[in-house]
């Protein structure tokens, strides 16, 4: 099973920002925190913090070989038409995945543009959102190769 995965803005500088929110794990850390947990399944890991560059990535997806997107947009997931654009382009599933519990902050955090592209939203769960996130992927594709 072939996932991508998408990071958006300020991710690349997870164990620096506010570790109550985020936990103190790198993007890195995750990622090998990912790959450790599912070692049969190929991922393509991603982080920009350009909203051109997160567009441009999801719209490689179109007529491509992935089984599906795991996606965290971070601070665009507020306020991207054009990540929201472009995600309905995708016949893939589409999981949108955050670190905190974006209800719980403050209350333009609660309304995820790019949540309504989505499949479902798993949010809160730290590093295991990533994990729930790819088990949801196998669940929609009904591929599970853990």
């Amino acid at each position: 099973m072939k996932l991508i995965i998408i990071n958006g803005p300020n991710l690349n500088m997870l164990g620096k920002r506010d570790a109550a929110q985020y936990g103190s794990e790198s993007l890195d850390d995750i990622q090998h925190f990912i790959e450790d947990e599912f070692p049969k399944h190929e991922f393509i890991f991603t982080q920009s913090n350009l909203e051109g560059d997160i567009v441009d990535a999801i719209q490689s997806l179109v007529d491509s070989d992935a089984d599906g997107l795991v996606a965290n947009f971070g601070g665009y997931t507020h306020s991207s038409v054009a990540i929201r654009d472009a995600l309905d382009l995708l016949e893939i599933p589409i999981v949108e995945v955050h670190l905190s519990n974006i209800h719980a902050r403050e209350d333009f955090r609660e309304r995820s543009v790019t949540g309504a592209m989505a499949d479902g939203i798993i949010t809160g769960f730290g590093k295991h959102s990533y994990r729930l996130g790819v088990q949801a992927v196998e669940m929609l594709t009904g591929n599970s190769n853990t």
